[in-house]
C-alpha cells in the first residue's frame, strides 16, 4: 500500500500571515505535486505561496472551499498522483503531521482518513467543539459511520475514490457531503490524531446559523438521493 507519488492541496483565502510558512514546510517532504488554491485572496496570499514553492491556482473571486477543492481534485487527477493529502492554509493544521496520514494509509488501506483533534480539545473554542461534536452525531445517526471531526479539512484520500466523492457543493458543506456520500458507497473512512492548533484571537471560520442551514442541504440532498 506504499504511495510513491502524492499531491499536497491547501486552499487559501486571504491567509499571507501563514501560507509561506505552511508551504515551505510541505515542500520539505517532497511530494510529487503542491498546489495552493488561492480563492479570490485580495491580500498578497498567491505571491507568498508561489515564491515559497507552490504550483498556485487563483479564483478571480472567492467561490467557496468547495469550489477550490474540486478545482484543486481535478488538476490532482489530471497530474496522476496516487493520493492527495489536503489541509487549510490558516495554519490550524501542521504540515509536519503529513506523514501519519501516509504510514496510516500504508498499514491499513483505508482510501479516506480524516483529522481528529478531539482527543485534546484545549484551546479549541467552545463553539468548535460543539460543532465538531454534533456533526459526528449527525453522520453517525445517518449512515452509522462514526468520525470523531467530520469538519477537519486536513483529510488523505486515495486518488481513484475522489471521482466517486466529490460533492456539488460549492462552500462549507462540501466536505460534511464528502463523507456522505463515501459512506453511502461503503468506501471506508477512518481518523487520524493530529494536533489541536488554535492560536489566541486566531479568526474562527464557524458561523453557527449559516453551517446548520448549509448542513440541512446537504442532508435534505442525501435522503432525495437515497430515497429515504
Amino acid at each position: 500500500m506504499k504511495v510513491e507519488r502524492f499531491g499536497v492541496l491547501i486552499c487559501a483565502h486571504n491567509e499571507a500571515d501563514h501560507i509561506g510558512s505552511i508551504v515551505r514546510s510541505v515542500t520539505a517532504l517532497e511530494p510529487a505535486e503542491l498546489i495552493v488554491i488561492d480563492d479570490g485572496s485580495t491580500d498578497h496570499t498567491a505571491a507568498l505561496a508561489q515564491q515559497a514553492g507552490a504550483t498556485v491556482l487563483r479564483n478571480r473571486r472567492n467561490l467557496g472551499k468547495g469550489s477550490s477543492l474540486k478545482r484543486g481534485f481535478r488538476t490532482m487527477l489530471e497530474r496522476q498522483v496516487e493520493a492527495v493529502v489536503v489541509l487549510d492554509g490558516d495554519g490550524q493544521h501542521d504540515p509536519r503531521e503529513i506523514p501519519l496520514f501516509l504510514e496510516t494509509y500504508e498499514r491499513s488501506g483505508i482510501p479516506i482518513l480524516i483529522g481528529n483533534r478531539m482527543a485534546d480539545t484545549q484551546g479549541m473554542p467552545r463553539i468548535r467543539k460543539w460543532t465538531n461534536w454534533f456533526f459526528a452525531y449527525v453522520l453517525n445517526r445517518l449512515m452509522k459511520v462514526y468520525v470523531a471531526d467530520p469538519p477537519c479539512g486536513f483529510r488523505f484520500y486515495r486518488a481513484d475514490v475522489l471521482p466517486f466523492v466529490t460533492s456539488s457543493e460549492q462552500r462549507f458543506a462540501f466536505e460534511f457531503d464528502v463523507l456522505l456520500r463515501a459512506a453511502s458507497r461503503r468506501i471506508r473512512i477512518d481518523s487520524v490524531r493530529i494536533s489541536t492548533i488554535y492560536a489566541p484571537h486566531q479568526r474562527s471560520h464557524v458561523a453557527p446559523l449559516r453551517d446548520a442551514w448549509l448542513l440541512a442541504g446537504v442532508i435534505r440532498h442525501h435522503l432525495e438521493r437515497s430515497g429515504s
